[in-house]
């Protein structure tokens, strides 16, 4: 029996895991995932476009919607605001599509507590030698930032317990095929 509405899938990681890069290939390779963008007070990084990685908006912007209740979530990591749209769920669920957010852990348990059914992904870094190496290698932040979300990023990772799966992103490709795999086992679920 097909199932009329769609399903909602959360992938969390630590900062420079990848988890961008992740859902950006899925969404390429699944037709049947879409990734509605999620709201930002912070500026694009390079190459990002404003309506496909992200909404970027003002901070002003931002809580005007806020307040008037358009975000399912929302969080304000490393100073700049985040938000996933109740719209942008909705309406792509309703028509049968699967979502695919890309959420803190904060962000993640808002989810699952108003979406039980939700499913919960948490991409891990090989090491914590690797995550930093990541974050260097990219050049967008400073070492201080650096420190901070390596920091942030050991507290995140206690938190694993918490979710349904879990890939650690060492291959990119094997890692989007264990995605791949747990999104067509998801699909096959029963209850």
């Amino acid at each position: 029996m097909a199932r009329s509405k769609g399903r909602i899938f959360v992938v969390s990681a630590p900062s420079g895991c990848g988890k961008t890069s992740l859902v950006r290939a899925i969404t390429r390779k699944d037709r049947k995932v879409v990734h509605p963008p999620s709201f930002t007070t912070r500026d694009p990084r390079a190459g990002e476009k404003d309506g496909t990685d992200y909404n970027f908006i003002s901070e002003k912007e931002f809580i005007r919607r806020q307040r008037n209740g358009d975000f399912l979530e929302w969080s304000k990591p490393y100073g700049k605001y985040y938000a996933t749209s109740k719209r942008g769920i909705a309406g792509n669920t309703g028509k049968g599509k699967d979502v695919i957010l890309s959420l803190d852990v904060r962000g993640a348990f808002s989810v699952r507590k108003k979406f039980r059914d939700s499913t919960l992904i948490y991409i891990l870094p090989p090491s914590i030698g690797a995550l930093k190496k990541r974050l260097v290698g990219r050049s967008t932040d400073k070492s201080s930032e650096i420190r901070k979300r390596l920091s942030f990023a050991k507290k995140d990772i206690a938190n694993l317990k918490k979710y349904d799966y879990a890939v650690v992103n060492d291959d990119f490709a094997e890692a989007v095929s264990k995605l791949k795999s747990i999104i067509a086992a998801e699909r096959l679920r029963v209850r």
